[in-house]
């Protein structure tokens, strides 16, 4: 049977925004992204980790680097006991680095080949399910995969969405004010069989 899936971004949504994490001593998890990702365990959705990590192809840090910051980020959610479903990175970049990093990929977001992995790996129900970034791009990810998208004002979103949605092509279908509040949102409107979701902030 399919499972709705909730897609969510890891600097600036469930994790402090702080550049290219180089060591795994600069990653801070937010606070509420135990209870997050818990609810969505709960709720029997999956919860997966979408995330851009071309520090690898420009050279800031090894791909095994990668690993190590997941695993602070596994062990801080499994302390308030949650977890993540999987974790699907890419770490190339189209123009910068050396193959096979230099890459014009399409698991690089906005493009949706991350997600489109995650749904043959796990039978998805893409119809139900939704991306939680802080990033324009993040949404444009949702859009080109088929999901719906909720923008987080941690992280880039805020000064994003203040400034910079004016010239955004697509609006996200949920704004929120972080990733419990977006999951809390989208939680509750499926317990209600809605289709559409009340954004949770009023910007």
């Amino acid at each position: 049977m399919k499972r709705p899936a909730v897609f969510i971004d890891r600097d600036g949504t469930i994790s402090e925004e702080v550049g290219y994490v180089n060591h795994p001593s600069r990653y801070r998890v937010f606070p509420f992204a135990a209870e997050a990702v818990k609810l969505l365990n709960d709720a029997n959705w999956l919860a997966i980790l979408i995330t851009n990590q071309a520090g690898v192809a420009r050279g800031y840090f090894a791909e095994e680097l990668i690993d190590a910051v997941h695993a602070v980020l596994s062990d801080e959610l499994a302390r308030g006991g949650a977890r993540l479903d999987a974790i699907y990175y890419c770490p190339h970049h189209p123009t910068v680095g050396a193959p096979p990093y230099q890459l014009d990929c399409d698991c690089r977001k906005p493009r949706p080949g991350l997600i489109q992995r995650a749904a043959q790996d796990f039978d998805i129900d893409l119809d139900a399910s939704w991306m939680i970034g802080d990033r324009y791009g993040d949404t444009e990810l949702a859009r080109n995969a088929g999901i719906r998208a909720a923008l987080v004002l941690s992280g880039y979103g805020r000064g994003e969405w203040e400034y910079q949605r004016d010239a955004w092509q697509h609006s996200p279908d949920l704004v929120a004010e972080d990733l419990l509040a977006a999951v809390h949102a989208i939680m509750k409107a499926a317990g209600s069989g809605e289709r559409t979701v009340t954004s949770s902030t009023d910007l």
